[in-house]
């Protein structure tokens, strides 16, 4: 609510144009993006309608997460690098997640690795 003013008055001029709001007992609100995690501990939730419209409102601190993504190697990379090296399937496999999936790349740091 605004600060200062009559909540009971706040209410009445938000029925009039329409609109009502709710609070939530929310324990933990989570927004995940692509690269980051928004976590709210004990947060104060809002839903507010209006005119059939519902917007939540979170009201908190946050503790923001980076989100790290694995990155996946196929199979046939791991083998490709096993044939060309002669390393088993988890060195192969660990060369590659180094090298950033690059192939090329991980083949070379091994075969220098055995100089």
């Amino acid at each position: 609510m605004m600060p200062g003013m009559n909540p009971r008055k706040m209410q009445q001029m938000m029925k009039r144009m329409g609109m009502q709001q709710v609070d939530i007992p929310a324990e933990l609100v989570i927004i995940r993006t692509a690269d980051q995690e928004y976590l709210f501990e004990s947060p104060q939730v809002s839903k507010v309608n209006v005119m059939g419209q519902e917007t939540y409102q979170v009201v908190g601190k946050p503790v923001i997460r980076e989100l790290k993504e694995e990155l996946q190697i196929p199979e046939d990379d791991i083998n490709t690098v096993v044939e060309q090296t002669g390393v088993s399937k988890e060195k192969a496999e660990e060369a590659l997640k180094k090298s950033g999936g690059d192939l090329a790349q991980a083949i070379m740091d091994l075969k220098k690795e055995k100089e």
